[in-house]
């Protein structure tokens, strides 16, 4: 059996893996599934965990007509700056992977041997992920609980994603490094004045006080979507979807032309370290 990058979500011991299962030496068992992920999520409720097909479907839409690939290659960028050779980097809140696949890529074309693995709470984003290819380390599980080892991570990526500053730093290594991608104040400004009566600003970055603050980027840029089908698969990728009236998502189907803002920050940060 081979040693696996997952710990046990009951015990916390490492997880050794064949090609059906993954095992922990107090008996712990959870099987692969053919869509290539392991389910290390606690709560087994029935009940939809994290995105919906729908909202992974328009995500998955909107991202492969490329409106986001200047970010991607930003991220790339950031990833290949910080990662060492045999690197482990961490996708906390992967989604469909498109972004976690490019960063696999880039490390390949740079010549880096690096293990990506991808967590996220949506059973449904994983399964979709496979559609984008094979070679990565998937597993359903909360960003607040990562089935990962403390201090095995060299980079972790959290992308529009919920950000536990306490869970992230006990996985990532001392000399390693915790990468957020958030939306500037005025991301997708367009979109909701289109939407909304009194339109407002996404709130400022807080101050992550378990971290040390060590570069910021800044990205913005506009883009152009040329059919309601663009315009409704970036409106239904976003949390806006669920907290819309069904009267303001209305407006939405008489628009078949919009110019977008697009607003990106990049924050890099280290552990605090004695």
């Amino acid at each position: 059996m081979e040693k696996s990058c997952f710990i046990c979500p009951v015990c916390g011991a490492a997880l050794g893996c064949n090609s059906k299962s993954y095992h922990c030496e107090n008996g712990h068992c959870f099987d692969i599934a053919k869509k290539g992920y392991v389910n290390l999520l606690m709560s087994q409720s029935s009940s939809q965990h994290g995105d919906s097909k729908e909202m992974i479907a328009s995500r998955a839409e909107f991202l492969n007509r490329g409106f986001y690939d200047k970010l991607s290659a930003e991220i790339c960028s950031c990833v290949l700056k910080y990662a060492p050779q045999n690197a482990r980097v961490l996708d906390a809140g992967c989604g469909e992977c498109k972004y976690t696949f490019d960063i696999l890529k880039s490390l390949s074309d740079a010549g880096k041997c690096a293990e990506v693995i991808g967590i996220d709470i949506s059973k449904e984003a994983l399964i979709f992920s496979r559609r984008r290819g094979s070679g990565l380390s998937l597993a359903v599980a909360s960003t607040a609980e990562l089935p990962v080892a403390g201090g095995s991570v060299d980079v972790l990526i959290s992308i529009f994603a919920p950000f536990s500053s306490n869970e992230f730093s006990r996985v990532v290594k001392d000399s390693g490094v915790i990468i957020q991608v958030y939306p500037l104040a005025r991301h997708l400004w367009e979109l909701k004045e289109l939407i909304y009566d009194e339109p407002y600003e996404n709130p400022t970055l807080p101050a992550e006080k378990e971290l040390v603050l060590s570069e910021t980027r800044e990205l913005k840029y506009k883009i152009e979507l040329e059919s309601t089908a663009d315009i409704l698969s970036l409106f239904e990728m976003t949390p806006y979807f669920h907290r819309t009236s069904r009267r303001d998502k209305e407006k939405l189907l008489n628009c078949d032309r919009l110019s977008c803002s697009v607003e990106f920050g990049i924050a890099i940060y280290k552990k605090i370290t004695e």
